[in-house]
């Protein structure tokens, strides 16, 4: 039987399992005995097992399921929920950055513009990808896209799968932040609804430059934080090994995001993560893509905005209550 050949350190227990099985069919096919009742037993036990993990996974453990090697990437849905997606290329200004990817598409029949960070499959592919880190290029590439829709009235649908936006000596000389900064205050103001969903990693300023949007979608497994854990760790711990602590601190998971009303829906994953089901998943993102985007379509343009200053405002509310 093919089995996923990475492995994740808490899915170690279902390899076993998973060894188990493969015996007893080799075992029943080598010596023609019939093995049904103990392969349902073991099938069983790694169903369950199975379960009992995902369904009680901590936040770092779900960093690393955001971070899978095969966990699908953005040009994945895309293809699995677009037709006739036409890249577009270039920011007018400097050169094409292939961390930051978009184009035009049609989604249920209607035109929309995509906006996605991509990550690459193998070493080559990601260094032309820049491991999903795009530079201030792909940023003003991203906003030069974003005005196009709005002047042609398409809904912007956002993929965000980044560790951050790159930090190297040319970024910053290319005033990567000024390009984030910017993109904040004009997505803030575009004229045409926007949804943003993160299907990997949401990471610093680098996720929030294609994410004010009017709905902010999140994957179960995914995550979306101001600093990474081992980043966070080395800041307040010295150390980058309390990494696991960090995530828990953050509250960078998807539970803890819809509480806090940083995203606007959770999209169940298929069971052990996207990458087991890529199909399912695309299709839960299909339907919540399909649903948010009815409801924003039917806003006139200014309430469309109201509702997303209100959305932002709110952000970051607190109460204070007195202590006993």
């Amino acid at each position: 039987m093919d089995r996923p050949v990475y492995l994740l350190e808490f899915e170690k227990p279902l390899r076993e399992l998973e060894k188990q099985l493969d015996a007893l069919h080799q075992q029943s096919l080598e010596n023609n005995i019939d093995m049904a009742a103990e392969l349902t037993l073991i099938e069983g036990k790694l169903e369950q097992t199975r379960r009992e993990i995902y369904e009680n996974l901590t936040p770092w453990q779900r960093v690393m399921v955001a971070r899978h090697p095969k966990r699908p990437y953005a040009l994945d849905y895309v293809a699995r929920l677009c037709t006739d997606f036409q890249e577009l290329h270039g920011d007018r200004q400097f050169r094409d950055d292939q961390a930051l990817i978009g184009g035009t598409a049609f989604f249920d029949g209607r035109a929309v513009m995509i906006i996605a960070q991509q990550k690459g499959r193998d070493t080559r592919e990601n260094i032309v990808r820049n491991f999903g880190m795009p530079q201030p290029e792909g940023y003003r590439k991203a906003l030069r896209l974003m005005k196009l829709a709005e002047k042609f009235g398409l809904p912007v649908l956002c993929f965000i799968d980044t560790p951050g936006a790159y930090p190297g000596v040319e970024s910053e000389a290319r005033h990567v932040s000024e390009a984030i900064a910017v993109n904040l205050r004009e997505m803030a103001m575009l004229k045409v609804p926007t949804i943003a969903v993160i299907v990997g990693e949401g990471g610093s300023g680098g996720a929030l430059g294609i994410g004010v949007t009017d709905r902010v979608l999140i994957f179960e497994n995914s995550y979306y934080s101001v600093i990474s854990p081992e980043g966070c760790a080395a800041i307040l711990w010295k150390d980058r090994a309390h990494a696991a602590k960090a995530a828990e601190a953050l509250k960078l998971n998807a539970a803890n995001l819809k509480e806090l009303g940083v995203v606007d829906e959770v999209i169940t994953e298929p069971l052990g993560g996207a990458h087991n089901d890529t199909d399912m998943a695309a299709t839960a993102l299909q339907d919540a893509f399909r649903r948010h985007l009815g409801e924003l379509l039917e806003k006139k343009t200014e309430q469309l905005l109201d509702d997303r200053y209100a959305r932002y405002r709110a952000l970051g509310a607190f109460t204070e209550v007195a202590a006993d």
